[in-house]
């Protein structure tokens, strides 16, 4: 049999469009190409990979953790703490951010060969209903946050013109809100619907424009701010820890788990680095540093410049923005600010409107999801789920209807989204924990230790999320989020239908569902 050498592959596909120069698209590809060949073909690709220079270095891996977890949007909700957000933080960084890529780079090492992501580590361990629940709420925890993060593009877009009082204004109202959530959403959907091709490109210049520029030139003002003599903002009283008696004072703060949400991610490039076991945690550690200081210093930079009790969290980044750039006699930039960061917004969004539904779809594929769910178009894009998902969107946008505030249905999507998420969180720990009993015998190539080391990671990252979990039911004292029946409603309720559908589904589930083009590899306890 013609032996498979990645680089003919790359040769071959040099004049199209979408993987010059596109590392991270070359390292997916000779990931496909390990898990499709045989077992001869594996090792003759790994080999071509080693000659050919394409491995992850430690600053790479680094920068690709940055830009996949740091989001701008949230750091208004943190700056009301003052010192002690950097406390919060830090907590989070060392009881979430850090095990949940450890931990997700043992699993992905695991098992490189096979598809599946959570599913697969999540169905390994206990069974394939609760790996569907895993997936499940993956995917729908993303479609729940869009319009939370799209609320963000619309006051972005609010904060082109150069009157902040009528930006202000614009950007709390419902209408202008939900029509640009939507045009935005929609606009991201046919996007992914012409491929990776247009998502990859977008993605990667938006991430530039709008995430990593913006929060290099908040620090860099706020630091010039208080050095040219402006007047610091933040209350300084708090010291660095926070009173942890006062449960108001960590609820909102609960939060900033899913700041750091989706490292796990990442978890897919371990056997993409040069001696895994020494490099992989030095690029984690060194992005979970580099991501918890431009949290702490661009939190710290909006607090200079607004008081806490002046914080709104849609509209305060912005306005944060304007009074700097006023400030430095700079106001002509602000429209551009806020066009660079309404460009971050879609291309996140779009980034995660193509990601969590295609790995839903390749699980429905195998069986999990009615044959409509598994429908793709020319460009093999999961058209069906991402129309689906787009009305989805539109239901949860139209609750603009019964929430008092822009900004109290910001807050409450956030809060749902971060329920869910917690929960996948939570059974990919306690997964890692079973694998190292129920798979002791399996090959580990990024091994977290021995078994008390597993537990102790993984075992904070669980309490961590859990504790996280239990706070974000309580409506934070600090945000008007309107009615609590409202608020307990959704947030049950919602949790409530989203957990209990891939219940049912799986329950319904016919040997029809499963599509025979599928290359879908069974659980190791099904062999």
């Amino acid at each position: 049999m013609e032996q498979i050498h990645l680089p003919k592959i790359i040769k071959k596909y040099k004049s199209t469009k979408y993987l010059i120069g596109n590392v991270v698209l070359l390292t997916e590809l000779a990931q496909f190409l390990r898990s499709s060949a045989s077992d001869n073909k594996k090792q003759n690709i790994m080999d071509t990979k080693k000659t050919t220079g394409f491995r992850l270095s430690v600053a790479t891996l680094a920068i690709m953790n940055v830009t996949a977890v740091v989001s701008l949007r949230g750091l208004a909700a943190e700056s009301v703490y003052g010192l002690s957000s950097a406390f919060y933080y830090l907590f989070a960084a060392i009881v979430f951010l850090i095990p949940t890529a450890l931990v997700a780079a043992e699993l992905a090492a695991m098992y490189s060969d096979k598809q599946g992501g959570v599913f697969r580590w999540v169905g390994e361990a206990m069974g394939a209903r609760m790996g569907f629940l895993a997936i499940w709420i993956q995917w729908i925890q993303s479609t729940i946050w869009y319009p939370t993060v799209l609320t963000f593009g619309a006051v972005s877009i609010a904060f082109i013109g150069m009157d902040q009082t009528h930006d202000m204004a614009l950007a709390s109202n419902k209408v202008f809100t939900l029509i640009v959530v939507l045009a935005i959403y929609w606009v991201a959907t046919f996007i992914a619907l012409k491929g990776l091709s247009w998502v990859g490109k977008i993605s990667k210049w938006g991430g530039l424009i709008g995430t990593i520029i913006p929060a290099g030139l908040l620090i860099v003002m706020g630091i010039a701010y208080l050095a040219t003599g402006g007047t610091n903002n933040m209350d300084m009283s708090q010291g660095f820890f926070p009173d942890l008696s006062n449960l108001n004072n960590v609820v909102l703060a609960s939060s900033i788990f899913l700041f750091y949400a989706g490292m796990e991610m990442m978890g897919v490039h371990v056997m993409d680095v040069d001696n895994p076991r020494k490099n992989y945690p030095k690029a984690i550690i060194l992005g979970a540093l580099i991501t918890v200081l431009i949290f702490i210093f661009g939190t710290f930079s909006l607090g200079f410049i607004i008081p806490a009790k002046d914080v709104n969290l849609t509209q305060s980044l912005l306005v944060g923005f304007d009074n700097y750039l006023a400030y430095f006699k700079m106001s002509w930039a602000s429209p551009i600010i806020a066009i660079a960061l309404m460009f971050g917004v879609l291309a996140g969004v779009l980034t995660w409107v193509s990601g969590p539904s295609k790995g839903i779809f390749a699980v429905g594929k195998a069986g999990y999801l009615p044959p409509f769910f598994q429908k793709e178009n020319t460009n093999g894009v999961q058209r069906n789920i991402l129309l689906i998902q787009g009305c989805v969107v539109t239901l949860l946008a139209l609750l603009f209807v019964v929430m008092p505030s822009v900004q109290s249905f910001y807050q409450i999507l956030s809060q749902l989204t971060a329920l869910l998420y917690l929960v996948m969180y939570m059974l990919m720990f306690a997964s890692a924990i079973i694998l190292r009993y129920r798979r002791a015998q399996k090959e580990r190539p990024f091994r977290l230790g021995g078994n008390t080391t597993m537990w102790l990671i993984a075992g904070v990252g669980f309490l961590g999320s859990l504790l996280a979990f239990v706070l974000s039911f309580i409506p934070p004292a600090q945000i008007a989020t309107g009615s609590t029946t409202v608020w307990y409603s959704v947030l049950f309720g919602g949790a409530f239908i989203v957990i209990i559908l891939p219940f049912i589904i799986y329950a319904m589930r016919k040997p029809s569902w499963r599509n025979q083009s599928a290359v879908f590899a069974p659980f190791e306890w099904e062999k």
